[in-house]
């Protein structure tokens, strides 16, 4: 069979379907483009806004105008949490939770349209962990790898708990392995995911701290970047770490959510104002160069001018280098539904728009304090038309340089030169 994906939401999520996809090539199918006619077509959904939702009725309507003889499944948060509203979604062939997507070659014998939607969605609370990596870019140069899975927070906003279990992890000793399949497939980089990472432990008690000082040491043409990880979790052994490693990139995205005391109790996040300043404040006085990224939500129930501005004003006075902004949405079951003091949409929009305008300008302020810097870039991608490479350096500034297009993906060194068009342009030295 001809066998297609669509992903929507995070790198964890993409992951999760690159393993599934891998289970159908073992079982003799063809993977294809979503765009081309398929014979599956497994659709991998989020949750964590309204629009995620909504876009997997979008996905799948689009699915079926490409291929209207195509088995759909639909898998993942979504279908997790809402599988009766999925079987509600013209043809949607079969639902499939959290544990049952990665059994899928083994639970359908026939893929073929059903008259009724077949719903496998089981409990979430003896769920096992699932290895799962893709590749992150066109390049194949640098890998997501999960590490661990689901949450046990009580933020008041999300769905996840809910959607993907609680804690779970790779087992320690299977790490090198891993790393091992990176390096052996040609990957110059690693990313260190999950759904809480700084949750990390293994059946044995290591923590992401044991992670990040073994990876440190194994001697592999790897370099490693931890994604998303909750301020209270970044530990200061982990920056210790970090600061001297050659093989860790110096760059964090580090959730904030907003720069108000009383919105951040409402949203039952485990840190404080004082305590994230103080991380920010420190990562960029042991690794000035350090790239630092946050999320932030906006219109949450109850946020006045008056904590938007002081979301505004913490973050000008903070050395971050982006923002990942997040219009708020009501999410069914979650506490925050029903909080008082809901603000309208067009101000949420609005204050959305205000951050990700300042994210702009703060992300060129970093840039262009690289600008007669070297750095390391690894290869991703060739413009035949420019006759430049683009990548990432290892404190995550996208540039773009002349060279041959037969240069290996390796890392190299550039001297960074200019800000233009929201990259750096540099040359190799």
């Amino acid at each position: 069979m001809k066998v297609s994906f669509y992903n929507l939401g995070c790198k964890v999520n993409l992951a999760d379907i690159s393993r599934i996809g891998k289970q159908f090539e073992e079982a003799g199918h063809d993977i294809v483009d979503f765009e081309q006619e398929s014979d599956v077509i497994l659709i991998n959904t989020c949750t964590v806004t309204h629009r995620a939702d909504a876009d997997c009725k979008k996905i799948v309507r689009r699915a079926l105008r490409q291929s209207p003889n195509a088995y759909v499944g639909v898998v993942g948060c979504f279908a997790q949490l809402s599988p009766g509203e999925i079987i509600k979604i013209d043809g949607v062939d079969g639902v499939f939770g959290q544990n049952e997507k990665f059994h899928i070659p083994e639970l359908i014998t026939d893929f073929k349209k059903q008259d009724e939607a077949m719903v496998l969605v089981g409990d979430l609370k003896d769920i096992p962990f699932h290895t799962s990596a893709v590749s992150d870019n066109v390049g194949k140069t640098r890998a997501v790898f999960k590490i661990q899975d689901g949450c046990e927070y009580n933020c008041s906003f999300c769905t996840i708990p809910m959607a993907r279990g609680g804690f779970r992890s790779i087992d320690f000793a299977e790490i090198e392995s891993e790393i091992k399949n990176f390096s052996d497939s040609g990957f110059g980089e690693v990313i260190l995911s999950g759904v809480n990472l700084g949750e990390y432990k293994s059946i044995n008690g290591e923590n992401l701290t044991h992670v990040v000082r073994f990876l440190d040491k194994l001697n592999y043409p790897i370099r490693y970047r931890i994604s998303s990880i909750e301020p209270n979790l970044l530990k200061p052994e982990i920056l210790d770490i970090i600061e001297k490693s050659d093989k860790f990139t110096p760059h964090f995205h580090i959730p904030l959510q907003s720069g108000s005391g009383e919105i951040l109790r409402k949203m039952k996040r485990r840190y404080r104002i004082k305590n994230y300043q103080k991380l920010i404040l420190n990562i960029k006085e042991r690794m000035p160069d350090a790239c630092i990224g946050a999320d932030i939500i906006t219109g949450f129930p109850g946020e006045t001018a008056g904590h938007f501005e002081t979301t505004l004003n913490l973050i000008k006075s903070l050395p971050i280098s982006y923002l990942h902004v997040f219009t708020y949405s009501e999410r069914k079951g979650t506490p925050a539904a029903s909080l008082e003091g809901s603000v309208p949409r067009d101000i949420r929009k609005e204050r959305t728009k205000s951050l990700r305008k300042l994210s702009g300008n703060k992300l060129e302020v970093f840039y262009r304090s690289q600008i007669g810097k070297i750095k390391t870039v690894i290869p991703e991608s060739y413009s035949k038309e420019s006759g430049e490479w683009r990548g990432w350096t290892e404190n995550y500034v996208n540039t773009s340089f002349s060279a041959n297009k037969n240069i290996p993906p390796d890392p190299i060194k550039i001297k960074l030169l200019e800000y233009k068009g929201g990259k750096l342009i540099s040359e190799l030295i």
